[in-house]
């Protein structure tokens, strides 16, 4: 076909109603195909301009890498690159490894730096050499400069593209530079005020700017904040991240040790951050390591071996349980006891895993830290108490049907009093004990504090039952 008119007319209340995919499926891939064949360059330019970025780069889903670089070919630089940039991360490598040096390092030069430095991270390196010569000096010795930065930084995670200007300028000055400068900046909103040899004094805001087009000869170094929150470039990405949220800002300034301004890091950076820690605390929650591509792109083996690791602790923790169960055999032999073991080592692995996930979670959000594990070990004993009163009040009621006395009945409760109070207690305290070390608390998992709590469950279960028959 020759044009792409109906594209211009779909609306976001079709996209709703019948889904991207079923439209992918049943109309766009075909058209995308038939204009590639055709090699109808002006319906292809009129697809990647006629929606917004994001959008087109959904309607793209489904492409080879190949494709989908035809189709961005026929666009004007600007709009492949905003495009390429929505394109799944695996069709972006892809399309770095097969396509035309020349071509892609251009695409390269006009990405954001923070962006194209992650990209090129998960490219070949014997590609990202043949390219970096062909991108244009400043861009490659920006890159060079990012990539220098340990995955995890602030400076791994900054762009270098930053509004700064001189204290001595005018608001009237200002506007005019900014102009000037505001077609190769990711963002305007906070302008940085800086010295003769880049060091940070200040900022002023957009806004401040234009509210003072009144007052176009006031200079900047009068209106600029000058006691700013920074961040260094070798800082946590996760310390950053949580900086950003609590002072509610756009952007933060990223600088050297020396106070000069190396970077920013702005809120899509720091939501992106955010979710990347999020991803990793839920597998490690669930004794998963943590996937570096998605589930479906994960190799099956390799996904394999990311479970088996915590699984083989796991079940070493079980093996204990077994030997632990082996040592009381005398004790099994009275089977009303095998009955309540299901029930006593479950209500201390549950108790345990809720404390764990509330002290995990205060700690992430920094809610607590190590030095209030006082106040934590109190509150566990009393929750614990009330917890465990509560489950043995219940506990004694059935034993009482079920054990061959109301003396051997007392076995239930009071295990149950024991189990909960350890289970609250070791949830709590292990977590704060793996921060204190310096290690992320998510590595003790629910699943992990449970088994610790099974096998003292059982020690419990059986000296009570040995003591009191």
């Amino acid at each position: 076909m020759g044009d792409c008119s109906q594209l211009k007319t779909l609306s976001s209340a079709k996209a709703a109603n019948f889904g991207i995919h079923s439209m992918i499926n049943t109309l766009y891939l075909p058209e995308l195909r038939e204009m590639l064949a055709a090699d109808d360059a002006v319906g292809l330019r009129e697809f990647c301009s006629a929606l917004h970025a994001g959008r087109t780069a959904d309607f793209m889903e489904g492409l080879t890498p190949v494709e989908a670089w035809a189709v961005l070919r026929a666009a004007d630089r600007p709009t492949r690159v905003k495009i390429f940039g929505f394109l799944e991360e695996e069709v972006q490598v892809s399309i770095l490894e097969s396509g035309e040096p020349t071509e892609l390092a251009e695409l390269i030069a006009e990405m954001p730096p923070d962006d194209r430095v992650d990209l090129l991270n998960e490219v070949d390196p014997a590609v990202v050499e043949k390219m970096l010569p062909l991108v244009p000096t400043e861009e490659r010795r920006d890159i060079l400069r990012l990539r220098a930065y340990p995955e995890g930084t602030a400076g791994s995670v900054m762009t270098t593209e930053v509004a700064r200007l001189p204290e001595t300028l005018t608001v009237r000055e200002a506007l005019e530079e900014i102009g000037r400068q505001a077609q190769d900046l990711e963002t305007i909103y906070y302008i940085y005020i800086v010295g003769s040899e880049n060091h940070l004094r200040g900022l002023v805001s957009a806004r401040q700017l234009v509210t003072h087009l009144g007052k176009p000869s006031t200079l900047l170094s009068d209106l600029m904040k000058r006691d700013l929150v920074t961040v260094e470039a070798t800082d946590d990405q996760e310390t950053v991240a949580e900086k950003v949220a609590d002072f509610d800002f756009l952007a933060i300034p990223v600088v050297d040790a020396e106070q000069h301004l190396v970077g920013i890091i702005t809120h899509d950076d720091v939501i992106d951050v955010l979710q990347e820690e999020a991803t990793e605390d839920a597998y490690l929650a669930g004794a998963v390591e943590p996937l570096e591509e998605s589930y479906l792109a994960t190799p099956l083996l390799h996904l394999t071996r990311l479970r088996a690791g915590w699984l083989t602790v796991l079940f070493g923790f079980a093996l204990l349980t077994a030997i632990a169960l082996e040592s009381y055999g005398k004790a099994l032999e009275a089977v009303w006891l095998v009955w309540f073991l299901p029930l006593v080592i479950s209500s201390g692995g549950n108790t345990g895993s809720q404390s764990a996930t509330l002290i995990i979670r205060a700690l992430t959000t920094k809610e607590i830290s190590p030095s209030d594990w006082l106040s934590i070990v109190w509150r566990e004993l009393m929750m614990g108490a009330l917890l465990g009163a509560f489950l043995s009040a219940i506990g004694y009621l059935a034993g009482y049907f079920l054990a061959p006395s109301p003396t051997a009945a007392l076995v239930i409760p009071i295990t149950l009093m024991l189990v909960v109070l350890c289970g609250t207690m070791l949830g709590a305290l292990l977590p704060l004990l793996f921060k204190k070390m310096g290690l992320d608390p998510a590595l003790m998992s629910t699943p992990f504090v449970a088994g610790i709590i099974d096998i003292v469950g059982i020690v419990l279960y059986m000296n009570v039952a040995i003591y009191l028959l």
